[in-house]
């Protein structure tokens, strides 16, 4: 088991619920179009949200969007420990950086006690696009024991000033080097791990480089907080984010779709029931299983573990419950008839 820390008092690592985590693509100085896109990020269940902080402006607004804001903030610095430093002022939660790009060890150590005297984790954040050049010599290119050691070498610099409050990533845009990373930094070391594939692509790859990497090693028992980035709206990544928590079985309160196939028996618009049915149970926060099913011969028999379910026939369908039927319902209603079943659970 890996050593908890406390992001705004959200527990990562430990053996905690693994925690879902986005970063906004506003600019950061501007504010209500930050804390707009946070809200949405919150109602779409994203827990902990990182924003990019590239200058002074974008850090003074720090305290103003966690002030309107109902999750944890978390900021991200490149280079200038300044940043850092008035981010702590500023009052975020964690911050996110490499304590080898920000020069000198008297900014390492002023970055480290500034976030210990306020008991504020780091993230050390090691990416594959910006590995050190002399491992990239050492190692031929981006390799899985480049990145450890380039996680290590920064970890270095925080333990020397006494700073343990660490939260880990290694990140490629290579599923298979990602994933071997992750392992092998989990036999290396007892920080909490932040998993990713990083510049995965679009929505449809993306999520399926994501689903990959990140699931995979979640199933393994690796990782305990996570982010799937993807070139889209940051709401598509908490969604995906949910979609592998929920296939793993580790959605706290979420519910699990089931649908079956299209075949020659199918009479209903079960591809269209399916669509519709996923996207109202975005708003639905409980730990049940729902099936819909094309057949109404087979359905509720196939689907008998879904807690509730749909089974469509010509011009109407089957609602049922633990695999019973519970009644008869033209088609046009069974979507309605389906969530009017679920609000009484």
């Amino acid at each position: 088991m890996t050593r908890q820390i406390l992001v705004g008092g959200v527990p990562v690592g430990g053996g905690a619920p693994i925690t879902i985590q986005s970063m906004t693509n506003t600019r950061t100085d501007d504010i209500t179009a930050t804390v707009d896109q946070i809200h949405r990020l919150e109602e779409a269940g994203c827990q902990i949200i990182r924003v990019a902080v590239p200058d002074l402006d974008a850090a003074k607004a720090v305290g103003a969007i966690k002030a309107c804001i109902h999750i944890p903030l978390v900021v991200d610095i490149h280079f200038d420990y300044k940043l850092a430093l008035a981010c702590v002022e500023e009052g975020c939660d964690a911050v996110r950086i490499n304590p080898g790009n920000i020069g000198g060890e008297d900014r390492v150590q002023a970055v480290a006690e500034a976030c210990k005297a306020r008991n504020l984790p780091i993230r050390i954040g090691v990416n594959g696009g910006s590995l050190e050049k002399p491992l990239l010599a050492k190692y031929g290119g981006v390799t899985p024991e480049a990145l450890v050691e380039s996680a290590f070498g920064h970890i270095a610099l925080l333990e020397q000033y006494d700073f343990h409050d660490i939260c880990v990533s290694l990140k490629s845009s290579s599923v298979v080097t990602t994933m071997a990373a992750y392992r092998l930094m989990r036999e290396k070391s007892d920080y909490p791990l932040h998993l990713g594939v990083t510049e995965t692509g679009t929505t449809q790859m993306g999520t399926i480089k994501s689903a990959i990497g990140i699931g995979g090693l979640l199933a393994l028992g690796i990782g305990d907080t996570l982010r799937v980035s993807l070139s889209a709206d940051p709401v598509e990544e908490v969604y995906a984010a949910r979609d592998i928590l929920k296939a793993l079985g580790m959605a706290e309160n979420e519910p699990n779709l089931v649908s079956c196939p299209t075949c020659g028996r199918t009479r209903i618009d079960l591809i269209g029931l399916a669509n519709q049915v996923e996207e109202r149970l975005k708003e639905v926060h409980k730990p049940i299983t729902v099936a819909v099913m094309g057949c109404v011969v087979n359905g509720p028999g196939e689907a008998s573990a879904a807690d509730v379910g749909i089974a469509g026939g010509q011009g109407e369908g089957l609602l049922f419950r633990k695999g019973e039927i519970v009644k008869k319902v033209p088609q046009k209603q069974l979507v309605d008839e389906l969530f009017a079943l679920i609000d009484q659970l």
